[in-house]
């Protein structure tokens, strides 16, 4: 009997369980606490490649993908910027962000403490030694000692060498970033270290004496990182949202802005241009600085560089002279009487770009405007319309310039360029063009966020007999940024 009891009080109790859980509301998600609040918060380090600041506003492509996330969300988007790694992850541990965003590789180790979104691109580690120096071909043909960034992939990788390599040398530096170690064993302050594969095709152009001596290891996933939580909610927003980019092609446009102008380094040719930049380039920026208006003016300078390495004489065997090499009906269009003037020849250069820009069709987003404009500055607009229409005709985004440059070589061959309304043109020398000032930008990005005052003041003197007042008073120092 009292069994009996026994078990009809735990089955009320029970049943009354039941009924009170089903009473209550259930707990909100991860992205409803977020959309709550208003705000998603990103954790990110300061890099070129992730975060930064350019004319006070924040660029980057984790903070390009970051902004578009919280938008499809309906969030603001808070990017939380730390120094180095150690700091990054703290930043989640705690709770004080709701993912990461900074090129994380998603590594075994890495994966037993957190969990990691879809992959958007893959990286190789590099082992980079300075030119000059005896090429190690393998880990065990090291001399010296291996720096790699503490916490880093990196780390883990050569961490896990080291039972089979004891006598390998290697330290975990804290409070520096891969791009510093690189400079470190340029300047021949580090023996090696190792770095994935973008970076250092993206600072060889700063630093053109490091070098590749072997890749090590697989190509590795980069991903956002979360907690391991039960709650799949904002992994799963995630995983719609890289669908949309990857179906809305957008996600190959960014890569295209970050990624598609690294190519073959030139080793003679980078050395050429830092030295140019350190002794030619003075005397002019004031120029490129007062007549770029709306444009970068370190983009004008590019295109300059590209054209006549600077030189105000330079000709071509096609007859087109000057600084920014204009032809003679482009000259006389955009109102220049003396090509072989270098401030009339920069001042129509850069009216011709902006014009160009300006007749792009419409659809064409205003990131990848330039580059149109530049294939056009070089071949002609009307054949750059060519290879659009060319493009759609095979089934691709004319409004994409992954899509449009892949085609540009097509204005080579009779097949292709007897459909199009303007003919032949050399399309794979306007391809090289369009990349070579690509690379030249970014280095100037990097080089010249502004020249010392006294270099510019030394400039501005030696070129007083050729410059107006305004001029002159215009072209004030630009801040480091």
């Amino acid at each position: 009997m009292r069994l009996l009891i026994l078990y009809k009080s735990l089955l009320l109790w029970g049943v009354l369980l039941l009924v009170g859980c089903n009473d209550k509301t259930p707990l909100p998600s991860q992205v409803e606490h977020i959309i709550e609040r208003g705000t998603l918060r990103v954790g990110t380090l300061y890099h070129p490649l992730h975060y930064y600041l350019e004319h006070e506003q924040p660029a980057g492509l984790e903070y390009e993908l970051a902004q578009q996330f919280a938008g499809s969300l309906g969030l603001e988007l808070e990017m939380v910027p730390v120094y180095n790694l150690d700091a990054l992850f703290t930043l989640l541990d705690n709770g004080e962000v709701d993912l990461l965003a900074a090129g994380l590789t998603h590594t075994p180790q890495r994966r037993q403490a957190y969990r990691f979104g879809p992959s958007y691109y893959k990286v190789t580690n590099m082992l980079v030694y300075r030119n000059g120096q005896p090429q190690p071909k393998d880990v065990s043909q090291l001399t010296g000692t291996l720096q790699v960034v503490a916490g880093s992939s990196q780390a883990e990788q050569v961490q896990a060498l080291q039972s089979q390599l004891p006598e390998l040398v290697w330290e975990a530096p804290r409070d520096t970033d891969a791009e510093e170690l690189l400079r470190l064993v340029a300047e021949e302050q580090a023996d090696y270290t190792l770095v994935p594969d973008v970076l250092l095709a993206r600072t060889q152009r700063f630093y053109p004496d490091i070098k590749a001596a072997f890749k090590l290891g697989d190509r590795q996933p980069v991903a956002w990182a979360f907690k391991h939580s039960e709650d799949d909610s904002l992994l799963a927003a995630l995983l719609d949202f890289f669908a949309q980019q990857h179906d809305s092609d957008n996600l190959a446009r960014l890569h295209e802005k970050y990624f598609g102008h690294i190519q073959h380094f030139d080793y003679v040719d980078t050395h050429i241009f830092l030295r140019r930049v350190r002794d030619i380039l003075p005397r002019y920026q004031p120029l490129f600085e007062r007549y770029a208006a709306e444009l970068d003016w370190r983009l004008l300078a590019a295109i300059s560089y590209q054209e006549s390495h600077w030189d105000p004489l330079a000709e071509s065997y096609t007859g087109v002279r000057g600084m920014m090499m204009l032809t003679e009906d482009t000259a006389q269009q955009v109102g220049i009487k003396n090509r072989l003037d270098a401030e009339q020849s920069i001042k129509g250069g850069a009216k011709y770009l902006t014009s160009l820009i300006s007749r792009l069709p419409e659809s064409i987003p205003e990131s990848e405007r330039i580059w149109f404009a530049l294939a056009a500055y070089n071949l002609g607009l009307g054949h750059v319309l060519d290879v659009r229409r060319l493009t759609k005709s095979r089934q691709q985004n004319p409004d994409s310039w992954a899509d449009v440059k892949e085609n540009l070589p097509l204005l080579h061959q009779p097949r292709w360029y007897k459909q199009t309304r303007h003919g032949y043109a050399r399309g794979r020398e306007a391809l090289q063009f369009v990349n070579n000032i690509r690379q030249y930008y970014h280095s100037l990005q990097w080089q010249t966020n502004s020249l010392p005052e006294q270099e510019l003041v030394e400039a501005q003197a030696a070129l007083k007999p050729h410059l107006s007042s305004s001029t002159l008073d215009q072209a004030a120092p630009t801040q480091v940024e």
